[in-house]
């Protein structure tokens, strides 16, 4: 139902380091982390990088929308000053890139397909044929895969279309009525839900159905430990400062 670890660091390094940079990996293993969420959407030239905005202008200098400038272009630009100036530098990775070190450090990764607006089936296909080109030993010899997981069903359908054999969570907010329709017809393992939204009765009703129950973002220990008491699987959080990884 949940073979993947329980505890991921939020964007690689949480409230610690610049979101979506290697620096943030960097921070995550030092916290204990080999586990991680982060975002994947494309630049303007169809090559995913590791972005959660759509536009510039909050964690890389400037204005105008991601998909305007290159993978190269953005590689160049600044995505670490705004959190602090030790981190000045830190551009924007790849997708490839961030695959690469978190493999080499042994570093599991819910990644999620972020498209920017009209995007959503081009993005999901080309995360999802990236993730399986470089996955494909672990494929053949079935080990444990990445997930990918979406807000967008959009994405995922492509994703599943392109890869059907890496393993999908549906990402929402407040669980929708007819959560289980849907979920059966993504071909989904697991819900990726808002905690704050959640009930126990609702995780248990997911779990019920052989789905695993996935949280964002979790940032006390008190309500990590309560989530994990009504059985929630795993959960993202930004506190890996206190929240132990495990």
């Amino acid at each position: 139902m949940w073979p993947y670890p329980k505890r991921l660091a939020h964007r690689g390094g949480g409230t610690l380091a610049p979101e979506n940079t290697v620096a943030a990996l960097r921070c995550g293993l030092a916290y204990g982390y080999r586990a991680v969420e982060f975002d994947v959407m494309l630049a303007g030239d169809g090559v995913p990088v590791i972005m959660h905005d759509p536009e510039l202008g909050r964690t890389v200098a400037g204005s105008g929308k991601i998909n305007e400038h290159t993978a190269s272009e953005l590689a160049a630009m600044d995505a670490g000053s705004w959190f602090g100036p030790q981190f000045a530098g830190e551009g924007v990775p790849s997708f490839a890139a961030f695959m690469a070190y978190c493999r080499e450090h042994h570093i599991w990764m819910n990644i999620e397909i972020k498209p920017a607006p009209g995007f959503e089936v081009q993005t999901g296909q080309v995360v999802a044929q990236a993730t399986q080109a470089a996955f494909a030993g672990e494929i053949a010899a079935g080990t444990l895969l990445p997930l990918l997981a979406s807000f967008s069903t959009e994405a995922l359908q492509a994703a599943r279309a392109a890869a059907p054999e890496l393993p999908r969570g549906w990402l929402v907010e407040a669980l929708p009525a007819d959560w289980l329709a849907q979920a059966r017809a993504l071909g989904v393992v697991s819900m990726h839900c808002d905690h704050t939204q959640l009930t126990h009765e609702q995780v248990q009703a997911i779990k019920a159905q052989g789905f695993g129950v996935f949280c964002y973002t979790v940032n006390t220990l008190a309500r990590a430990e309560e989530l994990l008491g009504w059985g929630v699987d795993g959960f993202c959080t930004d506190r890996i400062d206190l929240i132990a990884a495990g």
